[in-house]
């Protein structure tokens, strides 16, 4: 009988405009936000990281304030990823994984997300996948990583046979531009570490046209949500964990997006 993962979910961050009046009780501040979260959720993918690098200081209070076991998964900042894109970025990235070393055991993975290249910059995926290959043999092996990228037609096995080597999760995410679920892996084989990786992003400019306060659910994302969870049934017994995080912009309120997956991973 296939083995059974460890399912980790929880949300992009543990803050948000309009989660004071839903998620969080009034009387929470907010350097105590993250010990509220960790009553509900046991992990959190930090995008604050992707802008700025925390202090040990801050990431010290992060392990302090949640309990035994809580993980926390980071963006790599978007001066390696955006900015610089792997070239000559060895002091920012030793910077980042300082700045994250006090969470220690609760550290998890992080998250190498790239934008949609255009062909100015890369005239074709061999082109940056030349280039990401010296950056994940030189990347300290005592950490989990993922590489997310933005564009469906990178997805190849080259990409993949790449990502395997080093035990670098592909993060699969819920994009306008990327696959549904129930087309990742027909061209390659989408588990490429010891773990699997999703990310439930959704379309920015469409739901930002209807709310900037993430306060409830907006969009039904029941059909999907169960797409995912097929996919993801696929691949549970090929890898030892799941982590899911669900951004606002999927469905309006990342809690209810993650409560959602959590009671239909449930059901038989």
């Amino acid at each position: 009988m296939p083995s059974q993962p460890t399912i980790r979910a929880g949300t992009t961050a543990f803050t948000a405009e309009g989660w004071e009046r839903t998620f969080y009780p009034a009387d929470v501040k907010p350097g105590e936000a993250i010990r509220h979260y960790a009553a509900h959720f046991d992990t959190v993918e930090v995008d604050s990281t992707f802008y700025r690098v925390p202090s040990a200081e801050t990431t010290q209070g992060w392990h302090d304030k949640t309990p035994e076991g809580f993980i926390f998964a980071a963006k790599v900042p978007r001066t390696i990823t955006h900015d610089k894109v792997l070239v000559d970025c060895e002091r920012e990235l030793w910077e980042f994984l300082a700045a994250m070393d006090p969470l220690g055991k609760k550290l998890g993975p992080l998250v190498l997300q790239f934008p949609y290249f255009n062909k100015k910059k890369f005239s074709n995926p061999e082109d940056f996948f030349e280039r990401l290959q010296p950056f994940l043999r030189r990347l300290p092996k005592a950490y989990q990583y993922v590489v997310e990228v933005r564009n469906k037609y990178w997805l190849r096995p080259p990409l993949m046979e790449m990502l395997s080597e080093h035990n670098v999760a592909l993060g699969l995410v819920a994009h306008p531009w990327m696959p549904k679920p129930d087309k990742w892996t027909e061209k390659a084989d989408p588990v490429t570490a010891d773990f699997t990786y999703v990310r439930w992003i959704g379309d920015r400019k469409t739901i930002e046209e209807q709310t900037r306060t993430w306060d409830k659910t907006i969009v039904d994302r029941t059909d999907d949500m169960k797409a995912w969870v097929t996919l993801l049934r696929e691949l549970a017994s090929r890898v030892g964990t799941i982590f899911a995080f669900a951004n606002n912009r999927y469905a309006g309120h990342a809690p209810d997006t993650v409560r959602l997956f959590q009671k239909l991973w449930g059901e038989k």
